[in-house]
């Protein structure tokens, strides 16, 4: 197949680009995966440069919001969930046990892939059921020895995860905990 991006950039469209954008040279390599020495060099150079950078001044040049739709949002809230598939990350769940507020941003369109599905604005409740969803039930037999195996002195969702990362088996999601 052939593809119409071009084979070369200059250094000259990398700067023009990277200033569309608002970014510095290290918040733009920070970007595109590579070193702040490399855009320098890139910029300040007179040769043609090839490689997987021209794709994406291409993406950028024909949608310069994706740099926003990839950034991760501030973390206003006490706790931060990473809920991934393999090495994707699907949904961020920022929540506040105390206040019990939830805030979720979904970085796939596939519904299967998200934490909550289409809900796009969970409650606190359905936050709870979605932890539980990651963990063993309440109601296992021999929970206790579970906990004492995992070294958990009660059945708490979060520490539970925490030690599992919320793995099930014969399943590719998975959770990391901030905090």
């Amino acid at each position: 197949m052939v593809y119409i991006t071009p084979s070369h950039v200059s250094g000259q469209q990398i700067r023009a680009v990277r200033k569309s954008l608002g970014m510095t040279q290290k918040e733009f390599a920070e970007f595109a995966g590579c070193s702040k020495p490399t855009i320098e060099r890139w910029e300040r150079g007179d040769k043609n440069i090839s490689g997987p950078i021209t794709t994406l001044l291409e993406i950028l040049k024909r949608d310069t919001k994706w740099p926003e739709k990839l950034a991760l949002p501030e973390n206003k809230l006490k706790l931060r969930l990473f809920y991934m598939f393999e090495d994707q990350l699907c949904t961020l769940i920022d929540a506040d046990e105390v206040t019990q507020r939830v805030e979720i941003k979904n970085f796939t369109d596939n519904i299967q892939f998200r934490a909550f599905g289409r809900n796009t604005e969970p409650t606190y409740h359905e936050y709870e059921e979605f932890l539980e969803s990651r963990c063993f039930p309440k109601e296992r037999d021999k929970m206790k020895l579970e906990l004492e195996r995992l070294g958990i002195p009660f059945y708490d969702p979060i520490m539970i995860i925490k030690k599992t990362e919320g793995r099930m088996a014969e399943d590719h999601f998975w959770i990391r905990i901030e905090r």
